[in-house]
């Protein structure tokens, strides 16, 4: 156990894994309930804070919040640095191996378009109809545009 901030949290390693086969190494990293739902805010909305991750609908637990922004830390999927403009709040940002999830992010997207009846659709029309089209090529655009600090929805903040 490593204790960061006064929370005690699992350290995934190699070591620790239930085995070894390449899909339990994602569930174990990203496969919980929230992961995938910070970076969606931080890829679509343009969410970095823990302020900003606080207001998602989904409404996560400040601890369970600050408990997997320190996990998705250390595990190289974020990066955090103090606010140019306030240094009392930090700035969370993918790294290139959070950025290497936006095809995943992408993917669950259009699967759950397709067979959940009460989703939300894809967001924006000409953005769903082009991530319908070409899949790679939307994914490469959205990583170049969040690698340089975009987002897909500026200021749709919730």
């Amino acid at each position: 156990m490593k204790t960061t901030r006064n929370l005690t949290m699992k350290t995934t390693s190699k070591e620790d894994l239930r085995s070894h086969c390449p899909v339990n190494y994602g569930v174990e990293i990203f496969g919980d309930r929230w992961s995938l739902l910070i970076i969606r805010d931080i890829v679509f909305i343009g969410k970095k804070t823990y302020g900003e991750f606080l207001k998602s609908e989904e409404r996560i637990a400040t601890n369970i919040l600050a408990s997997r922004l320190a996990f998705l830390e250390e595990q190289g999927i974020l990066s955090r640095a103090p606010s140019p403009t306030d240094r009392r709040k930090d700035f969370y940002t993918l790294t290139e191996k959070g950025l290497d999830l936006i095809p995943i992010l992408l993917n669950i997207i259009l699967w759950s378009a397709q067979h959940d009846a009460k989703s939300y659709g894809l967001p924006g029309k000409e953005f769903g109809a082009r991530l319908r089209q070409n899949p790679m090529q939307v994914s490469d655009e959205v990583k170049a545009l969040v690698r340089n600090g975009g987002c897909v929805f500026p200021g749709s903040q919730e």
